[in-house]
């Protein structure tokens, strides 16, 4: 089994992840019903936003986010891992990243200003960036 502190930040945000997706149910369907909204109406989200109260669809919209950068989190993280340079610094990097991710998150679900999101998200990037530099030096052995 592999032992690399890196695998702590990878469960925090799956899990995040799954606490974004009852948030998201927990005020789309109550809204939904509010707004009789059929469930088979619902076959095109798009149509959720022209219907539902932003707010709840700021959840939503995190939700969907949540499948995007952080995939490619969760890649560089496992390859770091299995490479043996999960630990020390690049963990540090994994939880900072994994830190604004759960930022953005909140900003977006709640406020949703958009500059303080992109904000967030640029520094995640940064982080998720540098991740992906250390894992390539060591993958392609590039001696610096």
């Amino acid at each position: 089994m592999i032992q690399s502190q890196i695998l702590q930040p990878i469960v925090v945000l799956l899990a995040w992840t799954m606490i974004m997706w009852l948030w998201m149910y927990a005020t789309r369907i109550p809204a939904m019903s509010k707004a009789g909204i059929d469930p088979n109406d619902a076959r095109r989200t798009k149509a959720l936003d022209e219907t539902l109260p932003a707010e709840v669809q700021w959840k939503a919209h995190n939700y969907n986010h949540l499948h995007e950068a952080p995939t490619v989190f969760y890649a560089v993280a496992l390859v770091l891992a299995m490479i043996g340079l999960g630990d020390g610094m690049n963990a540090l990097i994994a939880w900072i990243y994994v830190g604004l991710r759960i930022i953005h998150s909140l900003v977006q679900a709640t406020a949703n200003v958009v500059m303080v999101r992109f904000v967030l998200y640029a520094l995640s990037s940064v982080a998720l960036m540098v991740l992906i530099f250390h894992a390539a030096i060591m993958v392609f052995d590039i001696h610096m």
